[in-house]
């Protein structure tokens, strides 16, 4: 993940909780957006 541009782990974090792909993976696009200061509006687990 360390390849991919702030942009683009962005942009693939809101798609893949856009298709409520696996928890997981979303967990680990959401722990390295944290490590790199980029903010994003938390998935809702409900949805």
């Amino acid at each position: 993940m360390h390849s991919l541009s702030d942009h683009l782990l962005l942009s693939s974090y809101k798609k893949a909780a856009q298709l409520k792909l696996n928890d997981d993976f979303l967990a680990l696009m959401e722990k390295e957006m944290k490590r790199r200061g980029i903010q994003s509006q938390k998935r809702n687990k409900q949805e």
